[in-house]
């Protein structure tokens, strides 16, 4: 197998691209629209006199579809570099169709007690495993079939799909709830967004199925190597390069996962009403799908490492104040400005960050190496930053402690950024790290 996605062909480039954005979206869309809905899910799920005990409960359990995620990582990401980009992509969209299911139709917690939890547990795991492994294989695939020179803007769609994915949740979400009204959406309507992100499974699946591969075969012998054998080498050549990018990774994150609790902020930290809050992902997907293109082609344009570290900088030093600002001022208006500038700036840097740790890996470990260090950091990190950030503003009264807690990540990310190698312009067949 040979890849044939080469830049002599853009209308296959153009195709490839297409097909692989719509998967990553649709992925991020069933994984990340749980959060948006935590409030009525708690509700549903984790019933409580204490309304901030439902809401943390359920919070936990969005936590728990992160715990699945390297295992995901290691076993899919390592699978991609063996068998091929597109076999690992079609399971993982299979796998995630099915924890959706589960999640769209499990009873509540007043129908069948704890065993719905039960339910919505597992849904969750299997979530969690199919999007741990869906990274590494859709950006390998991105960054192979993309021109050499446009190898960060054609990357940073695999950031704005997920923004995509944000928008197209708020957008609906929005309707719906005019339509609905509030009382509905919070008792049943939000069970209508989970159908919505299976009923679009069908459709990536049959055009995943006809991509062409970019792995190739025969090129090294440890693309055929065992999942261990895989892992050790991403250990024993690649140690450093793997320590700074889960930093890198778990900055990254934390501004994610404060980006997507914003809606939950809104309403139950700001008292902000259900129909600002459920706007809110329109400002998050706004900026998600806009900056990351951007922060692609200022990659391609300056080199990876200028855009991987200014824009974390530039958070370091806006948060507290924009939060404060927030704070004071709790309208539609600033939730939605905030929201969108910190996401637009996370935004540009995960352009960056997408793109420089697969340049750094050779081929036959690309896919395995950003799978595992980007389940992990996730995993750890994305799982738990909303649950600690209500917990911190729950114990201190501070509607701050958001602001704080990124900051304190963003600068661990600023640093580890600066510390390492440029890699635009790298040969992707080279067989050592950059």
């Amino acid at each position: 197998m040979t890849a044939t996605t080469t830049p002599e062909h853009p209308a296959l480039h153009r195709k490839a691209v297409g097909a692989v954005v719509l998967g990553n979206a649709l992925e991020f869309y069933d994984f990340t629209l749980y959060v948006f809905f935590a409030v009525p899910i708690g509700a549903a799920f984790f019933p409580s006199a204490n309304a901030t005990d439902s809401l943390l409960a359920s919070l936990a359990l969005f936590g728990i579809g992160y715990v699945m995620r390297p295992i995901g990582g290691i076993v899919i990401g390592a699978f991609a570099d063996r068998a091929g980009r597109k076999p690992a992509m079609l399971i993982t969209i299979a796998l995630m169709a099915v924890g959706m299911l589960m999640l769209a139709l499990a009873p509540s917690y007043a129908t069948l007690g704890g065993w719905a939890q039960v339910i919505v547990i597992v849904g969750r795991l299997i979530q969690g495993l199919a999007l741990g492994g869906e990274v590494g294989p859709s950006t390998a695939y991105l960054l192979e079939a993309a021109p050499p020179k446009h190898r960060g803007f054609v990357a940073s769609w695999q950031i704005a799909s997920q923004g995509c994915a944000a928008l197209f949740a708020g957008v609906v979400a929005t309707a719906l709830t005019f339509f609905l009204g509030e009382a509905a959406m919070a008792e049943w309507g939000w069970r209508i967004m989970f159908l919505l992100g299976v009923g679009v499974v069908p459709v990536g699946l049959v055009i995943r199925s006809h991509l062409p591969e970019t792995a190739g075969e025969g090129e090294d012998p440890a693309a055929a190597a065992s999942t261990g054998a895989v892992v050790m080498r991403l250990l024993r050549e690649h140690g450093r390069l793997l320590l700074l990018t889960f930093v890198v990774i778990a900055a990254s994150t934390v501004s994610n996962a404060i980006g997507t609790n914003m809606p939950v902020y809104a309403r139950a930290t700001l008292g902000l009403t259900e129909t600002v809050s459920t706007a809110v992902p329109i400002a998050l997907g706004l900026a998600s799908v806009v900056f990351p293109l951007l922060g692609g082609w200022l990659a391609d344009r300056f080199g990876r490492r200028p855009v991987l570290v200014w824009p974390r900088a530039a958070i370091v030093v806006l948060a507290v104040p924009t939060f404060w600002w927030l704070a004071q001022s709790p309208t539609a208006a600033s939730v939605y400005a905030v929201t969108f500038l910190m996401s637009a700036l996370s935004s540009i840097n995960a352009a960056a960050i997408i793109v420089a740790i697969p340049e750094s890996l050779p081929r036959a470990v690309r896919s395995a190496g950003l799978s595992i260090v980007y389940a992990f950091s996730v995993s750890i990190f994305g799982g738990s930053t909303n649950y600690v950030v209500n917990k911190l503003i729950a114990i201190t009264g501070d509607p701050l402690a958001p602001a704080y807690y990124l900051v304190g990540f963003s600068v661990l990310g600023t640093i580890a950024a600066w510390m390492m190698h440029e890699t635009r312009g790298r040969d992707l067949d080279a067989d050592t790290e950059a």
